[in-house]
């Protein structure tokens, strides 16, 4: 499901994601497992109130790979 982090128009980092939720318009949000605890609860409790899907990816590193990105990253969210 990652996959489609790399084509499709995204942002990556947790500030830019919350603005994506505040703003509705993120479509999808990745998490990583292995991210930091307060910046998971963070964005799954965001997440459930706004009634966004979640998708959790195994480890950081995984998901800057998928996004394209050199660095790891915590979070990541597709744009409608």
């Amino acid at each position: 499901m990652t996959e489609r982090l790399e084509d499709d128009k995204k942002v990556v980092g947790l500030n830019q994601v919350k603005r994506a939720i505040f703003s509705s318009t993120a479509s999808i949000v990745y998490i990583a497992e292995d991210a930091e605890k307060k910046v998971k609860d963070e964005i799954l409790a965001l997440c459930e109130k706004e009634q966004i899907p979640i998708i959790k990816v195994s480890t950081m590193k995984d998901l800057g790979d998928a996004c394209g990105i050199d660095i790891n990253a915590a979070t990541a969210a597709l744009l409608i």
